[in-house]
C-alpha cells in the first residue's frame, strides 16, 4: 500500500501563496488520477483538484483559477500551487488517489488569516 506524506502548509495572509507537496512511498505512476482534498473544521472532506496520468486537470469551482495541481511520476510526488488564498481556504489538505485509497496521510494544515 502506498503511503502518502503531505507537506508545505502554514499560516499565510489573504492573497498569499503556498505550494503543497505530497510524497508517496511507492510509485504513483499506476494511479490514473491523483487528487488534493481538504477538510475544514466541521465540514466534510472535499476534493478540490485532480490530475490524470496524462496531466488532464479538473478543479472545484471554489479554487478554479487560483490553484494548480501537478504531478511528477518519476519523483512519486504531487503538488498543489495555491495562489490568491482566501480565509475560506483554511483547512487540512490531503492528497490521495481518486477514488481514494483506503489509507490517508496526516495532511498539512493551511491557515489563511490576517
Amino acid at each position: 500500500q502506498v503511503q502518502l506524506v503531505e507537506s508545505g502548509g502554514g499560516l499565510v495572509q489573504p492573497g498569499g501563496s503556498l505550494r503543497l507537496s505530497c510524497a508517496a512511498s511507492g510509485s504513483i505512476a499506476w494511479i490514473y488520477t491523483m487528487g488534493w482534498y481538504r477538510q475544514a473544521p466541521g465540514k466534510q472532506r472535499e476534493l478540490v483538484a485532480r490530475i490524470t496520468r496524462g496531466s488532464n486537470t479538473i478543479y472545484a469551482d471554489s479554487v478554479k483559477g487560483r490553484f494548480t495541481i501537478s504531478r511528477d511520476n518519476a519523483k512519486n510526488t504531487v503538488y498543489l500551487q495555491m495562489n490568491s488564498l482566501k480565509p475560506e481556504d483554511t483547512a487540512v489538505y490531503y492528497c490521495n488517489a481518486v477514488p481514494s485509497l483506503r489509507s490517508w496521510g496526516q495532511g498539512t494544515q493551511v491557515t489563511v488569516s490576517s
